[in-house]
């Protein structure tokens, strides 16, 4: 689980044009139809689903959205076999352990006088409130979220990586926020959660989770939001070379790629440019530097091969 603690938040978000302008605050660049549909999300207390290709932002909106918001963000990284024990929370048996060795005395006590194993069972078992208490959970990141004393964001990410029976789980959790432990009841959310779920398509995430969720589509940036990335991200570069930097990355996305660059790797191919002093992007610098764009062998020979067209 992986919880970042942010300062108070500055107060809540009143329209689209301010999601706009708060997430600029914290260096996160996002249009004004993306920014209405994250608004939505917050008004209505609606997941937010959030779909697109590796690297376009849609991990990093979940993060900037806990900034502008002054929210802590607990984060559920998705896998193949992710469960309930290990996404919503575990018994400390260890801890359970412990207190009962300390508390042996009391037992050997309590048990004194018991007519047989069975009414010694019952006596025991008349104690289990005392080790199924909430000291002894273990809380996972969708029960942190729930039970948190601060407001959270809850980045459930790559959810196309989980099985459709988590996904199942999920839906009760995102329909009301609340979760049921048979040994304890249902616990409330004591705030509810801004629920963020990215997506990277790697397959269709079902029908039943998509209904509980506002929709939101992050593709490749276009040319004008890319550049303002750029110069936000990367301020010293020159503004030639950013725009020389961003019309390659463009074009070449437009090839047969396996792998398209994303919009991390924008930034570090601009960031490298800027370490070795370029003034200007020229067919040998490209050749030098391409493997910071490109992580695929064959992308990278159809690029190089193209390179004086990419550039013209």
């Amino acid at each position: 689980m992986s919880t970042t603690r942010h300062p108070g938040a500055p107060g809540p978000l009143e329209s689209p044009d301010e999601v706009v302008r708060g997430l600029g605050d914290v260096g996160y660049v996002i249009d004004r139809a993306s920014a209405t549909v994250v608004f939505l999300a917050l008004r209505l207390e609606r997941p937010l689903l959030v779909e697109g290709p590796a690297g376009v932002g849609k991990t990093e909106l979940a993060k900037a959205l806990s900034l502008v918001l002054g929210r802590d963000l607990v984060r559920l990284q998705c896998y193949e076999g992710l469960d309930e024990a290990k996404a919503l929370y575990e018994w400390e048996y260890s801890k359970q352990l412990l207190y009962t060795q300390i508390l042996r005395d009391h037992l050997a006590g309590m048990l004194e006088g018991a007519g047989g194993l069975a009414a010694a069972v019952e006596r025991v078992a008349s104690q289990d409130a005392a080790f199924y208490s909430e000291r002894f959970l273990l809380p996972r990141p969708l029960l942190a979220a729930i039970r948190s004393e601060r407001p959270t964001v809850l980045l459930i990410d790559e959810v196309d990586r989980s099985d459709p029976e988590f996904e199942a789980f999920l839906l009760e959790v995102l329909s009301d926020f609340q979760v049921s432990i048979p040994e304890l009841g249902t616990l409330v959310a004591r705030h509810r959660p801004l629920a963020v779920l990215t997506s990277n398509a790697t397959r269709d995430v079902t029908e039943a989770l998509r209904r509980r969720c506002l929709y939101l589509v992050l593709d490749y940036p276009d040319p004008e939001r890319e550049a303002a990335i750029v110069r936000l991200k990367v301020p010293g570069m020159p503004e030639a070379l950013a725009a020389s930097l961003v019309s390659f990355v463009q074009r070449v996305r437009a090839l047969d790629l396996a792998k398209r660059p994303s919009i991390s790797e924008t930034l570090d191919w601009a960031r490298a440019l800027c370490l070795l002093g370029a003034a200007s992007l020229d067919a040998e610098l490209v050749r030098e530097t391409l493997g910071i764009l490109l992580k695929n062998r064959e992308d990278t020979a159809r690029a190089l091969a193209q390179v004086p067209k990419l550039l013209a």
